[in-house]
């Protein structure tokens, strides 16, 4: 185990580590001049070079999967997109970070706000798309001040605006602030609060790629995902997947966390395929001193608890679907022995209730009721019942019941908690039943 807190970039080469060497030349890189001292928008420039079918497939050949949680191909998703028909075409970053435990986003938004426009720039470009949108959290004050003063310096470059660098293209770029709701990091929830109506989710199809934000065709990536573009343009597809070849399916680097009782919280760019163990005793220094490792989410809130015995987990999407979670957004939040799972779980329910947009009865009524069950266990007055209502909610509010996927995402935790751990549950029956016969006999 480290005895140190490592940086995020690593040993600060831009072969290995694309999305952070930056930040081991200056602590933040917010001018535009500096950025491109550091090969800042050469990518987009080489994709201006370029037909936007030709930079599609490079995209499509380095299998960029979405880094929002989804890990849905970006290259295809793409391809769906509805043919330039003259029309507007939009293009949109959800920075709507509002995942527990999740904060990748916000580092690369706050110290690295260029590389995000670059790679939004070369996606525009790709899509033909006329304006585009980042959709920010609105807590997130300080990314949002940069990325608009990253905004000013690029129009004054004339990298936005009408006929850019002469190519004829025109494309327009606007941060959008939100008002703070978790249902906005679904696509079509957010496309609906960008257009100011309610943050419900819509029905699809239509997809976005075909009628999406004012009916037109859109396309919805995370920030992370966009920040992976600049370097693939420059390196190649083929680099790209080199970065993880040795260790995953899945190409290219990730930035990966943790959090909870570690000894260094933080924030690390690694290659996929790289182990929890790793990421929790190497890089986080391991548990606080005298503390064990019981259980950890792999991906923030809306995935499955996993327990201390699959540490040695790839953290890449094959292995951990097959453990019985998601990937989600690779960043580890931690329990230790100490804490109880029925505490752990109902804390989780509790967001997940309370952000529920109230669209579909079975998320409207059914998170609530989860969390009564979980607040009855903890506080001694459960019944065994409650643990089997538990259980029977996990399918009723699984994929296909639901009107959107936050439902189904904050079952996740729960299936994983009663499965590693169901015997914490039953105890609490049994100690509310001890206590009662207590009583009785007092």
């Amino acid at each position: 185990m480290n005895t140190e807190p490592k940086p995020i970039y690593g040993d600060g080469n831009p072969e290995t580590h694309p999305l952070t060497w930056r930040l081991s030349k200056q602590e933040f890189v917010r001018s535009a001049d500096d950025y491109e001292a550091l090969e800042g928008y050469a990518g987009f420039k080489k994709a201006l070079g370029m037909k936007p079918t030709e930079v599609l497939e490079v995209i499509k050949a380095a299998t960029v999967k979405g880094r929002g949680g989804a890990g849905f191909p970006a290259g295809i998703k793409w391809s769906l997109m509805a043919p330039n028909d003259g029309g507007p075409r939009y293009l949109i970053c959800n920075a709507d970070e509002m995942e527990p435990g999740t904060f990748k986003d916000r580092l690369l938004m706050e110290k690295l706000p260029h590389q995000l426009l670059e790679g939004m720039l070369i996606a525009g470009y790709t899509l033909e798309a006329t304006q585009g949108y980042i959709f920010i959290r609105g807590e997130y004050i300080e990314a949002a001040q940069y990325l608009n003063e990253a905004l000013e310096q690029i129009r004054a470059k004339g990298y936005l605006g009408d006929n850019i660098l002469g190519t004829g293209w025109n494309f327009e770029l606007h941060v959008h602030t939100g008002a703070g709701r978790y249902i906005c990091g679904e696509e079509t929830a957010l496309i609906n609060s960008l257009e100011g109506r309610r943050a419900n989710p819509r029905t699809k199809p239509p997809f976005p790629q075909v009628a999406g934000a004012w009916g037109r065709p859109t396309i919805v990536n995370n920030v992370e995902t966009y920040n992976n573009l600049p370097a693939i343009m420059l390196r190649g597809p083929e680099w790209y997947i080199a970065l993880s070849a040795d260790k995953s399916k899945d190409p290219g680097t990730k930035i990966y966390g943790a959090s909870g009782k570690v000894k260094f919280p933080g924030l690390w760019e690694l290659p996929f395929g790289t182990t929890a163990r790793e990421v929790i005793e190497e890089y986080a220094g391991g548990m606080r001193d005298g503390l064990k490792l019981k259980a950890w989410l792999p991906g923030g809130a809306s995935t499955d608890f996993l327990a201390a015995e699959h540490i040695d987990l790839p953290m890449d999407a094959e292995s951990i679907m097959k453990a019985g979670s998601r990937l989600g957004t690779c960043l580890l939040m931690v329990v230790d022995e100490t804490q109880c799972m029925v505490s752990a779980t109902r804390n989780l329910e509790e967001f997940f209730a309370r952000e529920s947009c109230g669209w579909c009865t079975p998320c409207r009524d059914g998170l609530p009721w989860a969390v009564k069950a979980l607040k009855a266990l903890e506080n001694g007055e459960g019944k065994k019942e409650d643990i089997d209502h538990l259980q029977e909610l996990t399918r009723k509010l699984w994929i296909g019941k639901t009107f959107c996927a936050h439902a189904p995402g904050a079952m996740e935790p729960l299936m994983g908690a009663l499965k590693h751990f169901r015997g914490e549950f039953e105890a609490k029956v049994v100690n509310a039943a001890a206590q009662t016969d207590n009583v009785e006999q007092a």
